[in-house]
C-alpha cells in the first residue's frame, strides 16, 4: 500500500503537464457531442462520439481516468485506513473480552469445589415414618431435597390406591416454640425427585411417611444440599446466560458451536458459585449420547450414499416431476419432507433430505438456503403429526400417567394429524406469500452479470468528473444519461429472467435429457449395498416405534447400520468419510444438553411453567379452558423457539397434570397436553437452534458452502411459526371448547 501511494503520489505530478492538451481535445469532444444530442438518439450519438474522440479516448484512459484514480484513491485512504483500523480494534476487543469472560467463568468454575451432598439411606414403611431435623443452615438461602428409591415412575398431587409415599417439610423458629410453617408437601410415587426448599435460617424438619396397601418396608435414599441463591435469583442467571448465548449467535460474534460452549461454561461457573457444582462425571451424563449416536451413524450413510450418484439422479427426478416449474418442485420436496417425517425421526428426514435438495439447486441453478429453510420448517411441522415424528410427542405418549387417563398412540396421532394438515393446508401458501419478493435462483446469466459491470464503471466514471466547467459538466451529465439508459435495459432483462424462472421452463424436456446424460448413477453396485443398508435402518426406525420387543434405540440402529455398509463397502480411505462429518454439529449439540441441563438446574424452565399455572389460575372459570390453551400455546411456542423443546415438555407433564387435577382448577388434561405438543413442535421453527433438525440443516448447508444465518432463518421461521401456531390454537378451541372433545 505504501509503494502504491507514492507510485500514485508521483504520477500526479505529470497531470499538469498535459492538462492544456486534454482540456483542449476535451472541449471539441464535448461540443461535438452536444450538437449531435440534439439531432440523433443516445445510441448513434454516443457510437459516433467514441469513433471521433478515439484518440482522445487513448490519451484520457492513460491520464484523465488513471489520474482520477489515483486522485480518488488518495481522498479515500484516510477513510479506508480509519475503518480498517476500527474493524480491527473492535475485533481485538471481541477476542480479549472473550477471553476475560471465559478466564472469569474458568476461575469461578476452580475456585468453589464440589461440597457433595449429605446422603443417607432409610427405610419408611407403614407403621413407622422418618423423621429429621436440620439446623446447620447458616447464610443459605435454598435447601435442594433429593429422594430416590425403586418406585414407579409418575408424580401426582393426591393419595393414590396403589400407594403413596408424603414428604413433609415444615420450619420452625426454635424447638421450644414448634410454631411449624408447611412449605412443601408432596406425594411422591417416583424414582428420583428434587425439590427446593427456601431457608430462613429456621430448624427444618423433614418428615417422610409410607402410605402402602401392605405392610413392607420400602429403602429410600435422601440428599440434601445447601444453596447460595434462591429461585429468582438463580433463574435471572440463567436468563442472562440464554440471552448471552443467543446474542452471539443472533450477531454472528463467534460460531455458534463456540457461543453454546461458552454458554455452556457460564452455566456451570453460576452452578458451583450457588454451592450446586456437578461433577465431570454428571456433565458427561448430561449428555444425550442416543441423539449424538444417532447423527454420527446417519451422517456416515450419507457420506458413503453421496458416492453412488444417487442424489443427483433425485435431483433430475424432481426436476422432471415438477416439470421444469420451480415452485412446483419446491413444494413437491417440502410435502414428502413432511410426511416422511411424520414416521420417522425429523433429524433423520433432513440428514437424507438435505444433501439432495442442495444437489438439486445446484442442478438448477437455485440458491439452496431458501429451498433448505422451507423444507426444514416443513419437516419440523410434518413431525408433529404422528406419536413418533418428534421428540416431544414420544415423551408425551410415554407417560405413564397420561396413558391411564386414556392419552394412547392411536386417539393422539388421529387428533395432532387432523390439525397438522389444517396447519399445512393455510403453511404452503403462507410460504409462497414470504418467498413472493425472494431471490430463488442462484446466479444471473452472464449478459445481467456484465451489464452490471458496465453500469458500475459509468457510474465510477461520472463520478471523477468534477463539473468544474461547462464542458465537464456536459459529459458527466452525458454519462449519467447513458448510466440510466442501461439501467432501464437491466430492468427489462431481469423482468424477462424472473418471468422465465418463475414460469414453466418451454424446454424443460430437452434440459431433462441433458441432465441425465450429465447426471447419471456413478457406482450401481455401491448403490444396492446402501439402499439394502439404508432401507434396513429406516425399516428398524419404524419397527422400534411400534414393536416394544426390539431393545435398540435409534442410535445403536444407526451406528450399527454405518459399520455394516462400512464393510459392504469396502472403505480403505477412511479419512474421506470422516471428513464429511459434521462434528462442529456435534459437538453444537454437546454443548447444548449440557447448557439446557445447567439451565434446568438453575430452575429456569421449573420456573416458566410454574408461572404459566400462575397465570391460568387467575383466570375466572368460565373462560378458563379457552385461557388456558391460548398460554400453554404461545408459551410452550416461545419457550421452545429458544431453549430446547425435550426438556420443557418433560418439564411442563406434571405442571400441567398437577393443574388439571387441582380441584381449585378443574380443567381437562387432554386440551393442556395437545396444546403442548403443538407448541413445543411447532416453535422449533422460530428460531435456528428452535429445534435438532434446524441444526443439522444449517450444518450439512454450511459444509457445502451454502450456510445461512440466525437471521436468514428467522425471517422465514419465525412467521411461519407465528401462522402455524395460531392455526393449531384456532383448532383446538374449536374441538375443544365449542365442540367440548375433552374425554
Amino acid at each position: 500500500s505504501d509503494f502504491r501511494y507514492y507510485l500514485l503520489k508521483s504520477l500526479l505530478k505529470k497531470k499538469k503537464k498535459t492538462k492544456k492538451m486534454f482540456s483542449t481535445l476535451q472541449c471539441r469532444t464535448i461540443h461535438h457531442s452536444v450538437s449531435l444530442m440534439d439531432d440523433e438518439s443516445w445510441d448513434s450519438s454516443s457510437v459516433e462520439w467514441e469513433q471521433r474522440c478515439l484518440l482522445g479516448n487513448e490519451i484520457v484512459s492513460f491520464s484523465t481516468s488513471a489520474s482520477s484514480e489515483k486522485s480518488e484513491f488518495l481522498d479515500s485512504f484516510p477513510v479506508k485506513f480509519n475503518l480498517s483500523k476500527l474493524r480491527s480494534c473492535l475485533k481485538c476487543l471481541k477476542v480479549t473480552g472473550l477471553f476475560i469472560f471465559g478466564v472469569v467463568c474458568s476461575i469461578l468454575f476452580s475456585t468453589y469445589p464440589d461440597h457433595g451432598k449429605s446422603w443417607q439411606m432409610l427405610a419408611v414403611s407403614p407403621l413407622e415414618s422418618y423423621s429429621v431435623n436440620l439446623t446447620e443452615i447458616g447464610d443459605s438461602a435454598l435447601l435442594k431435597l433429593e429422594l430416590a428409591g425403586s418406585l414407579i415412575a409418575g408424580v401426582v398431587d393426591r393419595p393414590q390406591a396403589e400407594g403413596y409415599i408424603v414428604v413433609e417439610v415444615t420450619q420452625s423458629e426454635d424447638p421450644s416454640s414448634r410454631r411449624r410453617h408447611p412449605q412443601q408437601q408432596c406425594f411422591f410415587s417416583f424414582t428420583n425427585c428434587t425439590k427446593p426448599v427456601s431457608c430462613c435460617r429456621e430448624t427444618i424438619s423433614i418428615n417422610i411417611q409410607a402410605f402402602l396397601q401392605k405392610n413392607q418396608v420400602i429403602p429410600l435414599s435422601m440428599t440434601h444440599q445447601y444453596l447460595h441463591a434462591d429461585i429468582e435469583t438463580q433463574v435471572m442467571i440463567a436468563s442472562v446466560i440464554l440471552v448471552g448465548v443467543y446474542g452471539l449467535i443472533i450477531f454472528e460474534i463467534v460460531h455458534r458451536t463456540l457461543a453454546a460452549m461458552l454458554g455452556s461454561l457460564a452455566a456451570l461457573a453460576a452452578l458451583a458459585v450457588i454451592g450446586d457444582r456437578p461433577s465431570l462425571v454428571r456433565v458427561v451424563e448430561w449428555i444425550d449420547y442416543e441423539t449424538l449416536a444417532l447423527l454420527f451413524g446417519m451422517m456416515i450413510l450419507v457420506a458413503i450414499f453421496s458416492e453412488t450418484g444417487f442424489f443427483d439422479y433425485c435431483a433430475v427426478k424432481a426436476y422432471w416431476l415438477s416439470r421444469g416449474r420451480v415452485w412446483a418442485m419446491i413444494i413437491i420436496l417440502c410435502l414428502i419432507a413432511a410426511i416422511l417425517s411424520a414416521f420417522l425421526d425429523n433429524v433423520t428426514t433432513m440428514l437424507l433430505f438435505t444433501p439432495v435438495t442442495i444437489r438439486l439447486c445446484e442442478v438448477l441453478n437455485l440458491d439452496p438456503r431458501h429451498v433448505l429453510i422451507a423444507e426444514v420448517i416443513f419437516t419440523n411441522i410434518g413431525g408433529a403429526a404422528t406419536a413418533v415424528g418428534d421428540p416431544p410427542n414420544v415423551i408425551i405418549v410415554s407417560n405413564q400417567e397420561l396413558r391411564k387417563m386414556g392419552m394412547d398412540f392411536a386417539g393422539f396421532t388421529a387428533h395432532m394429524f387432523i390439525g397438522i394438515c389444517l396447519v399445512l393446508f393455510v403453511s404452503f401458501p403462507f410460504l409462497r406469500l414470504l418467498y413472493w419478493n425472494k431471490k430463488l435462483y442462484n446466479k444471473e446469466p452472464s449478459e445481467i452479470v456484465e451489464l452490471k459491470h458496465e453500469i458500475h464503471v459509468w457510474k465510477l466514471t461520472a463520478q471523477r468528473i468534477n463539473p468544474a466547467s461547462r464542458e465537464e459538466t456536459a459529459v458527466k451529465c452525458l454519462l449519467m444519461q447513458k448510466v440510466l439508459t442501461l439501467e432501464f435495459l437491466l430492468k427489462k432483462k431481469l423482468k424477462t429472467f424472473q418471468r422465465q424462472i418463475s414460469q414453466e421452463d418451454k424446454n424443460w424436456e430437452t434440459n431433462i435429457q441433458e441432465l441425465q446424460k450429465k447426471h447419471r448413477i456413478a457406482d450401481k453396485i455401491l448403490l444396492i449395498k446402501c439402499l439394502t443398508v439404508l432401507g434396513f435402518v429406516i425399516f428398524m426406525f419404524f419397527l422400534n416405534s411400534f414393536v416394544p420387543g426390539i431393545h435398540l434405540d435409534l442410535g445403536w440402529i444407526a451406528i450399527l447400520g454405518a459399520i455394516w455398509l462400512l464393510v459392504l463397502a469396502d472403505i480403505h480411505d477412511f479419512e474421506i468419510i470422516l471428513h464429511r462429518v459434521e462434528w462442529a454439529t456435534l459437538l453444537f449439540f454437546a454443548a447444548l444438553f449440557v447448557l439446557m441441563e445447567a439451565l434446568a438446574h438453575l430452575h429456569l424452565i421449573e420456573y416458566i411453567g410454574e408461572q404459566t399455572a400462575l397465570l391460568i389460575k387467575m383466570v375466572p372459570e368460565d373462560q378458563r379452558l379457552t385461557a388456558a390453551i391460548i398460554l400453554v400455546i404461545w408459551i410452550s411456542a416461545l419457550a421452545s423457539s429458544l431453549i430446547d423443546n425435550i426438556p420443557f415438555t418433560a418439564t411442563m407433564i406434571p405442571v400441567l397434570l398437577n393443574l388439571s387435577q387441582d380441584p381449585e382448577v378443574s380443567l381437562p388434561v387432554k386440551p393442556l397436553i395437545f396444546s403442548l405438543a403443538i407448541g413445543a413442535c411447532l416453535g422449533g421453527n422460530g428460531t435456528l437452534i428452535g429445534a435438532s433438525a434446524n441444526v443439522v440443516c444449517a450444518g450439512i448447508a454450511e459444509q457445502h458452502g451454502y450456510g445461512f444465518s440466525f437471521m436468514e432463518f428467522f425471517r422465514l421461521g419465525f412467521p411461519m411459526m407465528l401462522v402455524s401456531c395460531t392455526i393449531g390454537m384456532c383448532y383446538l378451541l374449536v374441538a375443544h371448547v365449542a365442540l367440548g372433545w375433552n374425554s
